[in-house]
């Protein structure tokens, strides 16, 4: 045992075991090492937990620990003996520790690789998930030292204990004896401890954010005493939403006698509320809100937005500021929208909530929108409220948050929310930077199997307040990524709104044939020249001529839709003139009709300049959005907008967003000229000012629904009966002991590609004629002579290469040619290789970023390919079907599936490849580099000509790893 005068560890104290977590509940705590420190803290945490629950962790009554048992659970080596703490407030409110143990069942050391386990959670703070989220860390924690399996003794009584183990996912074996469960159970994930670890981060996450848009309670801090300024309004926002639950103004310099502001109660301090708070929307300069943020966190609140700017975006100090309020919040439990916010928006019938800068509150819908910037979230939401000049209709929001620098809550954490929101279909996100790609993409896959997820992303530098990891993928490279996760990926807000505008209202096509139909020719063609160019499968246009009736195009509509071999209707219209002309009432109504009768195909307008008919088509917003049946049986169906939502009378849009013309007021209000609403239950047609717009998002569409089809079978990885995972280990350990990071030598190369079924062909050094021509003989006839100085490497171009020299007295010549060209040997570093079958030269790479995570990436070899970018990317782990379609992806691979006459080659052989490429990589993730080139791909196999590969120590903890916030 270790004495007080023993050192407190055998490795320096490891500060990487650190962590924010987000618990069941949607509060947050801090985990952290037990260090000799902590005597007071576990003393005052042992306090406080019930005899029972002291009962169910010795055993046997255990009122108070002794001075020998605080030395025992303080003092660790950090590898044998590990203890964890969960911390809220810098007290602990839960604690485990685990001992390393031998066959026998005592204390050891390594290589012993069993561990006993034991928890404690003070009773206050059970149930809200503590210990599976310790366990997940001191799981990792073992891992890393080397400890492949845990322990643990439970009572028969303690069913929370045991359920926390049983249910980890863990694979586990059980037994009774002595009146003890015994519970043993390996600590290498499965896929159901993966499984089980993210859907408690889904749920976890989801309902944080939760609690901040569906408070019981806010406060705003910073209320001015006089009208104006950032707190005033946004109290008032909140007010005129309708916001049924309770209200405080809080402001230091309010006088004592002061009750009420603007209707509410005025207080001078958070504290002084005498109920609970549970968000807190801050409204103070940068160097008061650390004082607020204390007082909210010692009142119990659960959340904050903070609106105050100073913070990143304004400089290192500010930088600082925001990493030193991050800390302070978490250390309380809460979370943290901004700084630098515009605030959030929820417009549920029960909540109402427009705690942001908006001065009018969204009209109810299914949108969920997010944007990290103030300006662009006011651009999205006035585009949402614009009937004209724009994309017309109207389509409301369920969900608004502007993150501003996103210090805490992130895109991610909303994405969670929105994952199983009941009130949400369709999710809009402006994203100026992605925090943790690896993450969105992990969580937007799962998210767009479920409902349509649109993203614009920025293409320029993160801004300042944003801590974004450094990637060294191209921009077109993230986005490649994100389309195969599902990720709808638009260019601008513009198409961001065209694109949801179609997703909230109309089912997903089927597939890509459009028919085309309208009052005008050359509208039609314009229509069908822009399927085209997006890759849709156009029918030619059917003109109606200008002197179509309302009822002329609700004939053609219904024959459209009732036509088999179509898949979507584009609708173009122009303004009519005449006698016998539909009105846009009319108009409007024969259109609605029509697709009332076929609801499962999506129908779009393309109008010009026609914002009466665009006022018709969306006259149905007069009343509340329906939710949307997204499951297959119902996509395959109506976009049925029926439910349990009751109308609601709408806001009135902002100055910026209204409508122009009197009309559309008179619409609006039921005055001359008003378009009646449609029945409820309608489904809303999106019409769009221009053909390019609408065909546009027709397009994305498309693509989704074939990607939701595809997503439902995504492939296997597959197993191959000649990998030596455990001997490639080994030789990658070997390799790592000579160096933190390294360029592997080529026969190191060599050795572990083929661990993994990838041969190398050999490549003899050739520093002379002479060994050039003995490395020939060796090979034998014909052989390549190749300069593999870095310069040279892979330039075919530059002439460092000779083919099929067939003897010797060819094999000297090139040598004298290539030596006489470009220097010495020692410069050039020739070698001979046998020459391979011929075919198509390829590349295959896979490289770990830090953003991204790991990549396998494929394209053809050469200057041409190289300076168009042809290259195709997936995410690893690749399964079959992923790698089937990584060949096909680029624009070159018609070469590669005999283009103009030439021999196909093998394909299914190229795949494979990439199958164990990917498996390399993500078996090891010591693996952070691997380059194959040339790969010739020939009618019958693959010859690898050339490898480079570089191993680092792996990451101490990676997205497998237990779950974290953000670190700060």
């Amino acid at each position: 045992m270790q004495t007080s005068a023993d050192p407190q560890d055998r490795h320096e104290y490891p500060a990487h075991w650190e962590a924010d977590v987000v618990l069941r509940d949607g509060g947050t705590a801090r985990i952290r090492p037990i260090t000799v420190d902590d005597a007071d803290r576990l003393v005052s945490f042992y306090e406080q937990v019930s005899d029972e629950s002291k009962y169910y962790r010795f055993f046997a009554p255990y009122p108070r620990l002794s001075a020998k048992d605080v030395h025992r659970f303080t003092h660790h080596d950090f590898v044998d003996r590990v203890g964890l703490a969960a911390t809220v407030g810098g007290e602990f409110i839960a604690t485990v520790r685990y001992d390393r143990i031998g066959a026998d069942g005592m204390p050891a050391s390594s290589p012993a690789d069993e561990a006993e386990v034991a928890f404690l959670v003070q009773d206050a703070h059970q149930g809200r998930g503590v210990a599976s989220a310790l366990l997940e860390h001191i799981a990792a924690v073992a891992r890393e030292r080397g400890i492949r399996r845990f322990a643990a003794e439970v009572l028969p009584a303690n069913i929370k204990m045991i359920k926390v183990f049983t249910d980890a996912g863990y694979t586990q074996k059980r037994s009774f004896e002595d009146g003890v469960v015994r519970l043993e159970f390996d600590l290498e994930p499965t896929d159901r401890s993966v499984a089980v670890q993210r859907a408690r981060e889904q749920r976890a996450e989801g309902r944080s954010v939760r609690r901040l848009l569906a408070p019981g309670s806010v406060a705003v801090v910073g209320v001015g005493r006089t009208p104006g300024g950032v707190g005033r309004s946004v109290l008032g926002n909140i007010r005129d939403a309708g916001y049924p639950g309770r209200l405080h103004a809080v402001n230091t310099a309010f006088p004592e006698d002061l009750e009420k502001v603007d209707g509410v109660a005025a207080h001078r301090s958070v504290r002084d509320i005498g109920e609970h708070v549970d968000l807190a929307v801050v409204a103070v300069p940068a160097e008061h809100v650390p004082a607020v943020v204390s007082e909210c966190g010692e009142h119990g609140v659960q959340g904050l937005v903070v609106l105050s700017a100073g913070y990143a975006e304004s400089g290192p100090e500010g930088r600082e500021r925001q990493r030193a309020l991050v800390r302070l919040a978490r250390s309380y439990g809460m979370r943290i929208i901004g700084p630098n916010a515009f605030g959030l928006i929820n417009t549920a019938p029960g909540v109402r909530l427009n705690a942001s800068l908006a001065p009018q509150m969204p009209r109810p819908g299914r949108i969920g929108l997010f944007a990290q910037s103030g300006a662009i979230g006011i651009a999205l939401l006035s585009r949402l409220h614009r009937r004209g000049g724009g994309v017309t209709g109207v389509t409301g929001v369920s969900s608004f948050v502007s993150a501003g620098n996103r210090a805490d809550v992130s895109g991610n954490d909303v994405l969670q929310y929105w994952y199983d929101d009941p009130e949400t279909d369709v999710v809009l996100m402006y994203l100026e930077s992605i925090g943790n790609p690896r993450k969105f993409t992990r969580l937007a896959r799962r998210t767009a199997a479920a409902k349509p997820l649109v993203v614009v992303q920025g293409t320029g530098a993160a801004p300042q307040g944003h801590a974004v990891r450094a990637t060294r993928l191209a921009h077109e490279t993230v986005s490649a990524l994100l389309r195969q996760a599902g990720v709808i990926r638009v260019d601008t807000i513009t198409e961001l709104v065209d694109a949801g505008l179609l997703l909230a209202r109309q089912p997903l096509p089927a597939g890509p044939r459009v028919a085309i139909l309208g009052n005008s020719e050359s509208l039609g063609v314009l229509t069908y020249d822009r399927c085209l160019a997006e890759e849709l499968r156009p029918a030619r246009p059917l003109d109606l001529t200008t002197g179509a009736t309302a009822e002329d195009f609700h004939r053609a509509l219904s024959a459209a839709l009732a036509d088999g071999t179509n898949d979507a209707v584009v609708v173009t219209a122009i303004p009519a003139i005449g006698e016998g002309s539909p009105g846009d009432a009319e108009l409007a109504e024969a259109l609605r009709s029509a697709a009332a009768a076929a609801p499962g195909k999506p129908v779009l307008v393309v109008h010009v300049e026609l914002g009466g008919l665009a006022e018709a088509l969306s006259a149905a917003a007069s009343t509340a959005p329906h939710a949307v049946d997204r499951s297959p049986a119902g996509e395959a169906g109506a976009r049925a907008t029926g439910g349990d939502a009751r109308p609601v009378r709408p806001a009135e849009p902002p100055p910026t967003a209204a409508a122009p013309g009197a009309r559309a007021e008179g619409a609006r209000s039921g005055g001359p000229g008003a378009v009646p609403a449609a029945p409820e239950g309608t489904r809303l047609i999106p019409a769009y000012p221009a053909a390019e717009r609408a065909v546009r998002a027709l397009a994305e569409a498309v693509r989704y629904g074939q990607w939701r089809r595809d997503a439902t079978d995504p492939g296997k990885v597959p197993e191959y009966d000649d990998i030596d995972e455990k001997g490639a280990a080994r030789l990658i350990g070997e390799l790592l002991a000579r160096g933190e990071g390294l360029t592997v030598p080529a026969d190191g190369t060599c050795e572990l590609l083929a661990k993994y079924g990838v041969h190398v062909r050999r490549a003899l050094a050739a520093p002379t004629p002479d060994t050039a021509a003995d490395a020939a003989r060796a090979l034998g006839y014909p052989v390549a002579l190749k300069a593999t100085a870095p310069h040279l490497r892979h330039r075919a171009d530059l002439g460092g290469v000779r083919l099929d020299l067939a003897d010797e007295e060819q094999l000297r010549r090139a040598y004298a040619e290539l030596t006489g060209l470009f220097g010495e040997p020692e410069a050039l570093r020739p070698v001979v290789q046998a020459m391979a079958p011929r075919g198509v030269d390829t590349v295959v790479r896979a490289v770990i970023d830090p953003a991204a995570g790991a990549v396998l990436s494929f394209g053809l070899a050469g200057a041409a390919s190289q300076l168009l970018g042809d290259m195709a990317h997936r995410l690893i782990p690749v399964t079959d079907r992923e790698a089937t379609s990584l060949v096909r992806s680029i624009r070159t691979a018609p070469l590669l599936f005999g283009w103009r006459g030439s021999t196909p080659v093998d394909t299914p052989a190229l795949e494979e490849l990439l199958l164990r490429v990917s498996r390399l990589v993500d078996d090891h993730p010591e693996v952070v580099a691997v380059t194959l080139e040339p790969v010739v791909v020939a009618p019958h196999g693959v010859s690898v000509l050339g490898a480079t590969l570089r191993l680092a120590p792996p990451p101490a903890r990676d997205d497998h790893g237990p779950r974290t916030m953000p670190a700060y």
